[in-house]
């Protein structure tokens, strides 16, 4: 793979301050079907890529779009129409549980209050959500953090529907419906994985 590949300075992210560089590769490497990323420098968004670690590229994981994938990308997704939401997926482990957990975390970087259940999180507020602001997870660079020097945790940013009234109702349909799928899809494999 070539350096020109990925030039964009959002699909490579550093894994150089990890003191668990490894445990942090297997966590993100499930996600990479299952939650769109969103790139501002170019104002894309990419549901179909594969995440890469090139030894050329030291100490970075690196994201690689499919080229071929035209239909699962999104362009002229606004940076001010993408939110920080706060809150975080953390492996089960972190909380001597199973699967994966939706948690916030405090001003100080230590866990908040409560976690709950991934899915059953996700889809208590998707469901709180207003039809035309549906919740529209993604990832963008630096949401994969290492949490007490350990475990690797992912922040979620969103996707805001009503910052996007500059693309057409088709393509924001498109977008809602692709983050949507992915998520079940997540959830389905989530599920798989506490059965297995």
């Amino acid at each position: 793979m070539q350096h020109a590949q990925y030039q964009n300075p959002d699909l490579a992210w550093d894994l150089d301050e990890f003191a668990q560089r490894s445990r942090a590769i297997e966590f993100i490497s499930q996600f990479q079907s299952t939650i769109c990323v969103y790139s501002p420098t170019v104002d894309m968004l990419y549901s179909t890529y594969e995440i890469l670690f090139p030894e050329e590229a030291d100490a970075k994981l690196v994201i690689l779009p499919d080229k071929n994938a035209y239909y699962d990308t999104f362009t002229r997704v606004v940076a001010e129409g993408v939110k920080p939401t706060g809150l975080y997926i953390i492996p089960g482990e972190l909380i001597h549980r199973s699967g994966l957990h939706l948690a916030n975390v405090t001003a100080n970087r230590s866990l908040g209050s409560r976690q709950i259940p991934f899915e059953s999180g996700i889809r208590a507020i998707m469901g709180s959500r207003p039809k035309d602001e549906p919740f529209l997870p993604v990832l963008t660079k630096g949401d994969l953090r290492e949490f007490e020097q350990s475990w690797p945790v992912i922040h979620l940013h969103r996707i805001s529907l009503p910052g996007m009234q500059h693309l057409s109702a088709l393509d924001r349909s498109n977008i809602a419906n692709v983050i949507s799928e992915k998520m079940e899809s997540l959830f389905k494999s989530e599920r798989n994985a506490m059965v297995a």
